[in-house]
């Protein structure tokens, strides 16, 4: 069975964003976590201990250790799961793990590390109705590698939120699942996942293919709640290298402080209730790089709204594939923060947003849009940011409380790549995506391109109208498609998008 070993970049690039910088963010509370005290377990591949005792295999304490991980088995057919070869694991390989079981709600403090093991949390089916049942776990100076499954799992604790009632707010500071990233810690967590394993199958009439079933086991994300859960901290850091998806919550997820640093094979966080789910960013740093192992991957995706309110989100998505940086079904809501998000699509902004962005397109197959430590400015020439970037990409958003109306640009050091319009939700953008005729020509940026330069290789890159709006000779827009309700300038007909770029609103 392959390894996978995956290298957290450094995504904390160190970067300046002070012009965009605040006293507060937007609508987000700036106060200090309060890390509470807890019980000490400690972790270690010879033991684990629990307040200095040792913790035994008794199902009965509150926390006890087993060799149970629930994985996807090599060696079964077609009616046992969706699992291909590649999700499968033998016996052997899953035996080797040491699942630390936490059955009783409170506060534990984790420290240590398991070579290969798991973090379990299950107060039972009936917790999901106990306010009471409550765990969280602080994070201080573990190291959890688990190649078979989640790291971290909450099974079963309180739901605070409620399925039936979608809306774009959610109240979580209830919820069962907590992490909290101790003060001054550094922890990493290295995950992979389980394929779906079926609870229950209908067969065809001729038995050989699946037509209907029930899920007994899904679990795509590295950290994995299937309750509602919070991440939270102060100066704290969460390293999660993901051999799939990073940071996961079948309802709703809050992130309300620390640094964490996710690299993930497909999307960096997800939130999977269709037309439900709220990923909520309130406060700390995010730092979301897809590395493309699995051929895709949005840095952020939810499958009901992303609400950003404050703190630093930098997402960028799978080089090669048709996802976004930030990605969401019912809407995105910029309310304040500062976002850095690439991808090769764009989903709506929503008009609702309190700040604003800018988007510029870059499908310009003559640059590679990757690596490089890009400048935003405003039509004055005065610098507004760094942005800093990683992945190849052809979409990027830019948002940050120092935006206001009019016109940005882009450089590449001292090459305009781009320009476009601030917006405040997609109806607002006026123009196609980058500023493609409305009006972020090079010439409103001082006169034409930065000290006589061409673009590379003679290509305008996206979003770039060339001077007196006229393309040389044989050169057409760029591709990439409108936004829905946009229509390009002058009745042009944008060309067709690139292979493999999806609708908006479809969650791969």
């Amino acid at each position: 069975m392959k390894k996978f070993i995956l290298l957290l970049t450094a995504l904390s690039l160190g970067l300046s964003l002070a012009a965009c910088s605040r006293p507060s963010d937007s609508g987000a509370d700036d106060r200090p976590v309060t890390v509470p005290q807890g019980l000490a377990l400690r972790l270690s591949d010879g033991g684990v201990t629990l307040e200095g005792a040792a913790v035994t295999e008794n199902e009965g304490d509150d926390v006890y250790t087993a060799r149970d991980i629930v994985y996807y088995e090599s060696g079964k057919d077609f009616t046992y799961g969706e699992g291909t070869q590649a999700d499968a694991h033998t016996a052997q390989e899953a035996q080797a793990h040491t699942v630390v079981h936490i059955t009783a709600p409170g506060v534990y403090v984790l420290s240590g590390s398991l070579s290969a093991g798991q973090i379990a949390v299950d107060l039972g089916e009936e917790a999901r109705d106990d306010p009471g049942a409550v765990v969280t776990l602080v994070l201080d100076g573990v190291d959890i590698t688990c190649t078979v499954a989640p790291a971290i799992i909450f099974y079963n604790v309180y739901e605070c939120g409620d399925a039936d009632t979608p809306s774009p707010t959610v109240d979580t500071s209830g919820a069962g699942a907590n992490l909290i990233l101790a003060d001054g810690s550094e922890n990493t967590v290295n995950g992979a996942y389980v394929a779906k394993i079926y609870k229950s199958v209908e067969l065809s009439e001729d038995g050989k293919t699946v037509v209907d079933s029930k899920k007994l086991h899904k679990y795509d994300g590295a950290v994995y709640s299937k309750m509602t859960m919070n991440v939270t901290g102060n100066d704290g850091v969460l390293n999660i290298n993901a051999q799939n998806e990073g940071l996961d919550s079948e309802l709703h997820l809050t992130v309300g402080g620390g640094v964490i640093n996710i690299v993930s094979g497909n999307d960096g966080i997800n939130t999977n209730e269709d037309g439900v789910s709220v990923t909520t960013v309130n406060r700390g740093t995010l730092n979301i790089t897809v590395n493309g192992s699995t051929g895709e991957g949005d840095g952020i995706d939810s499958n009901g709204w992303l609400v950003i309110n404050g703190g630093t989100v930098h997402a960028y998505a799978c080089a090669s594939s048709g996802d976004a940086g930030i990605d969401s079904d019912m809407g995105i809501l910029l309310n304040g923060g500062e976002v850095v998000a690439t991808g090769n699509m764009l989903d709506a902004i929503d008009g609702d947003s309190a700040q604003k962005y800018v988007l510029f397109n870059l499908s310009s197959a003559s640059w590679d849009a990757s690596g490089a430590v890009l400048t935003l400015k405003d039509s004055d020439g005065e610098e507004l940011m760094d942005v800093p970037t990683v992945n190849r990409f052809s979409i990027l958003i830019v948002s940050c409380p120092g935006i206001g109306e009019g016109l940005y640009a882009l450089y590449d050091g001292g090459t305009l790549l781009a320009s476009g319009q601030a917006g405040q939700g997609q109806e607002n953008m006026g123009g196609r995506p980058g500023g493609f005729g409305g009006g972020g020509r090079p010439d409103d940026f001082g006169g034409g391109r930065p000290d006589g330069q061409t673009p590379p290789d003679g290509q305008f890159p996206e979003g770039q109208m060339p001077p007196d709006g006229q393309f040389p000779e044989g050169q057409t827009p760029p591709d990439g498609q409108m936004p829905d309700g946009q229509t390009p300038p002058d009745g042009q007909t944008p060309p067709e998008a690139p292979s493999g770029r999806r609708d908006q609103g479809e969650n791969v």
